[in-house]
């Protein structure tokens, strides 16, 4: 074999495969090199890549999740919205959350000049099939030892929503009001109101979320962050 067949065999990018086990730097450098691939997320130093998605098992819920947090976004300047926006967490976690929220200034991450986000944001969303979705388990410890403060997995075939809150170092649930609301301890006025989000009544939903927007705390949260950038 000549050295230029090698050398071109030892610099051939190899394309990514489900259950990969590499580095940060490895996945960045193969992922890059295949435009055409849409999700692909690194937990724990080994490569998940996501099938096609189906539309009420995830394309739905994560739209009306998108549509409750781009609310949010709007009405409260200071605080970044991602939709799958793949996050470096550490060197051996990369993962591409299907939502995020992050603090701009004097939060826990920053974006990359290369225009990723490094760090931990202060609240993740993810759209899980079930429970035994990994979601739930190896993603869900990566967060809580990354110290992303609050973590909302919504298990679209059990019908059941999740808000996981991190405190002294675990994972505490949020527990819904006697109404079935359940408020933001990171971002005030952030409230969902889960029974209508799983029923689809997205109105109802909008309605309760638009009385957080209007609360006190919010408004102080407003002038916090306002404080923060200045």
């Amino acid at each position: 074999m000549t050295s230029l067949k090698v050398q071109a065999i030892t610099t051939q990018i190899l394309p990514l495969e489900n259950g990969d086990r590499l580095t940060r730097l490895q996945f960045e450098r193969r992922y890059t090199a295949m435009p055409q691939l849409k999700k692909a997320e690194l937990i724990e130093g080994i490569v998940y890549m996501a099938s096609p998605l189906r539309h009420r098992s995830h394309g739905e819920p994560h739209a009306a999740i998108m549509a409750l947090l781009t609310a949010y976004w709007v009405a409260t300047p200071g605080v970044n919205l991602g939709d799958n926006s793949t996050v470096r967490l550490d060197l051996d976690n990369e993962p591409q959350p299907d939502a995020l929220l992050r603090i701009e200034s004097g939060g826990r991450s920053i974006v990359s000049n290369d225009d990723y986000v490094e760090g931990a944001p202060e609240l993740i969303v993810e759209i899980a099939a079930s429970s035994a979705a990994y979601d739930l388990h190896d993603k869900k410890q990566v967060y809580r030892r990354n110290g992303v403060q609050e973590y909302i997995v919504w298990q679209v075939f059990e019908n059941k929503l999740d808000w996981f809150s991190l405190q002294s170092g675990e994972y505490v649930p949020l527990q819904p009001d006697d109404n079935g609301v359940v408020r933001s301890l990171v971002f005030p006025g952030l409230w969902l109101f889960v029974p209508s989000l799983l029923a689809g009544e997205m109105p109802k939903a909008i309605a309760l979320l638009q009385l957080g927007l209007n609360s006190p705390e919010h408004a102080q949260f407003i002038e916090l962050l306002a404080n923060k950038s200045s």
